[in-house]
């Protein structure tokens, strides 16, 4: 008898618990209504941050390919100048020299050229491209630097 007793109870204790966790379908209906603004307002969420990463990236290209192209046209100034040197002194080595300056606007017409090709390809493909490119630039004004003191010597 007892052990019908506790069968009874955990029968009922067990019905209470699923009837008890059963939704109505209009409550069903009204959690799917609230996923589904809530997806609605990640998706808007996130094509905002898409919009304002795009803008990010563009001001930050327009801004980058501005101080390149000071930087090269910088470049061709020290290049006609040291073209005029070349003219207007003796030399001892003026072939090794003019060869220099000739390496130079070589590498800093790449260099513009480079610049003026490249075409958004992704943030990740944008850094590499940036880290390149001024590396490029640092070599190339060492480059600079060091035709200017075989100059002076």
């Amino acid at each position: 008898m007892k052990n019908k007793i506790i069968v009874h109870a955990m029968s009922a204790l067990i019905v209470i618990t699923f009837l008890s966790s059963c939704q109505s379908s209009s409550e069903k209906v009204e959690n799917a209504k609230n996923n589904l603004s809530e997806a609605k307002e990640s998706v808007k969420e996130a094509k905002q941050d898409l919009v304002n990463t795009r803008l990010d990236s563009i001001v930050d290209y327009q801004t980058f390919k501005k101080e390149s192209e000071l930087v090269i046209a910088a470049n061709e100034k020290n290049i006609a100048s040291l073209k005029g040197k070349v003219l207007n002194a003796t030399i001892t080595n003026k072939d090794n020299y003019e060869k220099s300056i000739l390496k130079l606007e070589k590498k800093n017409n790449e260099l513009k050229l480079k610049l003026k090709n490249y075409n958004g390809e992704g943030n990740v493909k944008w850094d590499l491209f940036k880290a390149e490119f001024n590396h490029d630039l640092k070599e190339l004004s060492k480059a600079f630097n060091d035709v200017s003191i075989k100059n002076i010597k």
